[in-house]
Order: structure tokens, then sequence, then C-alpha cells
């Protein structure tokens, strides 16, 4: 029985230390936008969230965990997701005029925005939704 919990507790380890999903910066918006500006990146991917949004839930377990998100968003955006009810989060609500979860901004490191996506979708749905919104930046 102890050899049986120590595997389980070291594979449940080594699952969450080769996570593919998208890392996510921790701090405020302005320091992922001079993150972005220094890294060469130029772009921030924000998911404006609440804790009790059953969608918000889904996209951050379910969709944003996989390695498809990991490969695709870690490559082109410093990403950072900010509670839209708590601390900085209050104001840029107000500032990006968020009306449903979750929304999803991408901004350029000068913190223009460059588009949205309101609610979630399956990866590959929501990457060709941020592709398009990329492609018309072009």
């Amino acid at each position: 029985m102890k050899r049986f919990l120590f595997l389980a507790a070291a594979l449940l380890i080594a699952a969450s230390t080769f996570a593919q999903g998208i890392k996510w910066e921790d701090g405020t918006l302005m320091q992922a936008l001079k993150k972005a500006k220094e890294s060469g990146k130029e772009l921030v991917f924000l998911d404006c969230y609440a804790t009790w949004c059953g969608p918000c839930k889904y996209m951050a377990n379910s969709v944003f965990t996989t390695k498809e998100a990991g490969d695709y968003f870690n490559k082109k955006f410093v990403n950072i997701k900010i509670d839209m009810e708590k601390g900085e989060g209050i104001g840029l609500a107000r500032e990006f005029r968020i009306q449903g979860y979750p929304t999803f901004i991408i901004l350029n490191s000068n913190g223009k925005e460059i588009g949205r996506i309101v609610g979630g979708a399956p990866i590959k749905d929501f990457i060709k939704r941020v592709d398009a919104i990329l492609a018309s930046e072009e």
C-alpha cells in the first residue's frame, strides 16, 4: 500500500512538472506589457475572468492546460490572467469595458487593444479566432 501511495504521489508530481499548458505571468498588466516589449514578443494575451464564472473555469482547467494551447500561446504572447473583481482587475474591467466573462483581450506592448474574444471555445476553435484577430492586424 505504501508503494502504491508513493507511486501515485510521484506520478502527480511528474504530471504537474511537465504540464504543457499556457504559462501565465504573475504581476500586473503593466509588468506584462513591459515584458512583452523587452522579450520581443510584442503581444500580451489578457484573460479577464471572474472566480464564479463557469466558462472561465472551463477555459482555465480544460482548454488552457493543453499542450496545443501552450505551444501556441507561449510562443506568441506574454500571457496574464486577472480577476476582474479584485485589485487591479476592477479598474481594468472599467477601462476595457468588460461586459461578459470570460473576455480575452490581445494587446500590443503599448497597451493598445488589437482585438478581443468573449466566451470560451475548444482550443482549435479558439486558436482560429485568435489567428483571425492577428491576421486583421497585418
